[in-house]
């Protein structure tokens, strides 16, 4: 039988915000309407505490936000399953399994825990937790074999390493009980990560230059406006750059022609807007208007129906409670199953048990 499962998630340290919605979520969104998948959607709160072990007030203040923007984005608890990771017992116990199946240095060439590292300015004083986080997010996938989990770019060496953990417990323990996932990318390059309104190469909270799917129309605005563009587009005359320019790669990623027909008919698409700009004679500040007109239309309905959902917050938690309790079942016989693989499975392993009493 064809495996149509999808497993994918949010760390819960704040809202989410653009690079969160066309790095994944908005494809999370895509493929649950199809009704061809079957998707698990968690909240990673056990990956959040890897570096925020000190500060679990910022997690339990953020596990409903990331439940809210889930359920404004599109995602359903009728099409999709929704799960809190510390309360899943089975991703404490698969990642001890895995963790002998994966070298110190293997996870230390990960190229996205170096940039981590980097970031965060870890150095030697690494948590334990963080290190292993590759081998947390295998046992996250294949819990629920997953087949298919829509990533940003950044995330490719973590589904690398995660498909060599599938390989190494399929081959050393002779079965294929483990399911090799693949990645689901964006559509388009733009939004394989969406940088920040100040041009950084990465959104952060720290760096204030996010747009959130709950911001109000008068913050995107306010935002939108003060975006970083080009430094060497001084007057509107000058010749203008638009690669790496965030105007217009949040154009690539969210603008239509139909946008164009309605908000700037001087041009039918983007591409004719680039080709202006890169000869000269576009100010700035028209593309952003443009820009805003798009996200204010775009991010509207995302806003109401997070102010719908929050009105019945009790409901909201239901939701996350009873897509826990189903997650718990579906990993539990992953665990079960593994378990016989190895053969620890003492008291429900016959063959263990005839020796006992024979």
């Amino acid at each position: 039988m064809e495996n149509n499962i999808i497993l994918t998630g949010d760390r819960p340290t704040g809202s989410l915000h653009l690079g969160h919605y066309v790095g994944s979520l908005r494809k999370r969104v895509e493929m649950q309407n199809t009704g061809k998948y079957q998707q698990f959607v968690m909240i990673a709160d056990l990956q959040a505490l890897t570096d925020n072990a000190d500060n679990p007030q910022k997690i339990r203040d953020n596990i409903m936000e990331v439940m809210l923007d889930y359920l404004a984005a599109g995602l359903t608890p009728d099409k999709t399953t929704f799960l809190v990771q510390s309360h899943i017992p089975a991703l404490y116990e698969l990642p001890m399994y895995y963790s002998n199946l994966v070298t110190m240095s293997r996870l230390e060439r990960n190229p996205t825990i170096k940039n981590e590292i980097k970031m965060r300015n870890f150095e030697r004083s690494i948590p334990v937790g963080f290190m292993t986080y590759p081998i947390s997010q295998a046992a996250d996938i294949t819990a629920f074999k997953a087949k298919y989990v829509p990533v940003g770019e950044d995330q490719l060496p973590m589904l690398e390493q995660a498909r060599e953990i599938v390989n190494s417990f399929n081959r050393v323990y002779n079965c294929d009980i483990l399911v090799e996932p693949e990645a689901v990318l964006p559509d388009s390059d733009s939004c394989n990560r969406l940088v920040g309104t100040d041009g950084n190469a990465k959104m952060s909270k720290s760096l204030g230059n996010c747009i959130y799917l709950k911001d109000d129309e008068k913050t995107i605005k306010t935002k939108i406006m003060s975006m970083f563009t080009d430094p060497t587009h001084i007057n509107v005359t000058d010749p203008g750059h638009t690669e790496n320019n965030p105007v217009f790669l949040y154009l690539e990623a969210f603008s239509t022609d139909e946008d164009f027909k309605k908000y700037l008919p001087d041009y039918a698409n983007l591409q004719e807007m680039k080709e202006h700009y890169e000869r000269g004679g576009l100010g700035d500040m028209k593309c952003k208007k443009l820009l805003n007109s798009v996200m204010q239309e775009y991010l509207a309905p995302i806003r109401a129906r997070r102010e719908e959902y929050a009105k019945d917050m009790g409901e909201v938690l239901n939701m996350l409670r009873k897509g826990t309790e189903k997650a718990v079942e579906v990993s539990n016989e992953t665990v079960n199953e593994v378990r016989n693989a190895i053969g620890i499975n003492y008291f429900n392993d016959k063959t263990f048990m005839d020796k006992i009493f024979k």
